[in-house]
């Protein structure tokens, strides 16, 4: 056992920590180039660190990949279009001039 699978992991638990009160807001909004590139980091990191016999920092990396790609599925910026038949518009349609 390294003691730097230990700082690594320490640092994934940090990420952890500062990412799930993101997870759990649903007002949050968190651009997919964002989200996506950092969860494919925490994976790749996570199986390079098992390659390397790293257990503890193999796992810390992975769960954070996994928060953030439930942060890109549940908190990222979602289109929205207007409803035709009720008469509702989005911020994104066009308005009409005065």
């Amino acid at each position: 056992m390294m003691w730097q699978d230990f700082v690594f992991l320490a640092g994934s638990i940090f990420s952890l920590l500062v990412l799930v009160p993101t997870l759990r807001d649903p007002l949050a909004n968190v651009p997919l180039g964002t989200s996506l590139p950092s969860a494919a980091i925490g994976i790749v990191y996570g199986v390079t660190f098992f390659t390397m016999d790293m257990t503890f920092s193999a796992v810390g990396a992975l769960l954070t990949g996994l928060i953030w790609s439930l942060i890109a599925a549940l908190r990222s910026p979602r289109p929205t279009f207007g409803n035709s038949e009720s008469g509702q518009t989005s911020q994104s349609d066009p308005q009409p001039a005065d």
